[in-house]
């Protein structure tokens, strides 16, 4: 091992506690005494909204949490100004919910913590709560970051064979896809991928394959034009610039299990065509990772799931394969 991925293996991944109102505490707690010791993280919020009988130690810096992580959860108090009431967030509590989010990125920024795992946010109760301005965690997360460019990729690692896969328009109406759709948004989707998986995956040559926008791909111009108008073309530019990318392919056929072997990671055109293979494939164990950033972050494949918040019924899985996710690609990028 070299000594930088020595020196990753011995920082804990950080994990922002998230809306303290949804399941966050809870699976936090529960990914703790599944993983102990075995995988050290460090755990930013209140600990007064952490399950009742959690067995915690607050620290005051990161690296306290390698001496404690199997006795009791490291914590890294954040005061709160209010009470979590389970399933119903407060306004009061949106302000110290995005500070822990910025506070666990300056610790992983400056080298206390070899990755960062953002518990769930409810984007509706920051803005209400604090007029937070961004459409999710990973438009804050790049901000933070300075602007950088970045992509969604969703990845079942426990899949056989794994399946990874982006998003290249997200969280906008699917009537405003074709439009939003465009070349240069696929140029620079393909090559921040392609240096995600390099960089953070140790994905020497990655493999990737594009969707196209129709059904068939098109079919040659009988079920849309745009793969015929641009598709082809601009794949074929980033060909010539040495990335292994294959299509326009029809989606359809693209995610059984022979297809998935071909590739390293699958672009899509729209949120639904990447994300209904993934939760199909793997509902409980998804992870949403964050490329292009100068930090790894993950984050479970889920929301703050308001409806059983606080009736001890969260599935911690997608929290756990997050953190497994976060430190090996914190590994990958310390090599």
């Amino acid at each position: 091992m070299s000594a930088a991925r020595e020196d990753a293996a011995h920082r804990p991944v950080i994990v922002s506690c998230g809306d303290p109102s949804g399941i966050g505490p809870e699976i936090a707690a529960k990914a703790w005494e599944i993983l102990g010791a075995a995988l050290p993280f460090v755990w930013v919020g209140d600990p007064a909204h952490l399950p009742r009988g959690t067995r915690i130690r607050e620290i005051a810096e990161p690296a306290e949490a390698m001496l404690h992580a199997g006795s009791a959860l490291p914590v890294l108090p954040h005061a709160f100004p209010a009470a979590a009431l389970p399933g119903q967030p407060d306004p009061a509590n949106a302000t110290a919910v995005i500070e822990v989010i910025a506070r666990a990125v300056e610790i992983v920024r400056a080298g206390e913590g070899s990755a960062l795992t953002t518990a769930p946010i409810h984007k509706k109760a920051l803005h209400d709560g604090a007029n937070f301005a961004f459409p999710g965690h990973t438009e804050y997360l790049a901000h933070l970051a300075g602007g950088a460019r970045v992509v969604m990729m969703l990845a079942a690692e426990s899949a056989t064979p794994p399946l990874r896969v982006v998003p290249t328009t997200i969280h906008i109406a699917l009537s405003a896809v074709p439009k939003a759709f465009t070349p240069e948004l696929l140029r620079e989707t393909v090559r921040i991928t392609a240096e995600g998986l390099r960089r953070d995956f140790a994905i020497e040559n990655p493999q990737l394959a594009v969707a196209g926008l129709n059904p068939h791909a098109g079919e040659g111009g009988a079920m849309g034009h745009e793969e015929l108008d641009w598709m082809n073309d601009t794949l074929a530019g980033l060909r010539a610039e040495g990335f292994a990318v294959a299509g326009p392919l029809p989606a359809d056929t693209m995610f059984h299990a022979g297809a998935r072997a071909r590739y390293d990671a699958a672009i899509c055109a729209y949120h639904d065509q990447a994300l209904i293979p993934i939760k199909t494939l793997d509902f409980d164990g998804g992870v949403n990772v964050t490329l292009g950033l100068p930090f790894v972050r993950t984050s479970p494949d889920h929301g703050t799931a308001y409806d059983i918040a606080g009736q001890g019924r969260a599935n911690p899985a997608s929290l756990i394969s997050a953190l497994k996710m976060a430190a090996k690609m914190g590994a990958a990028r310390a090599r």
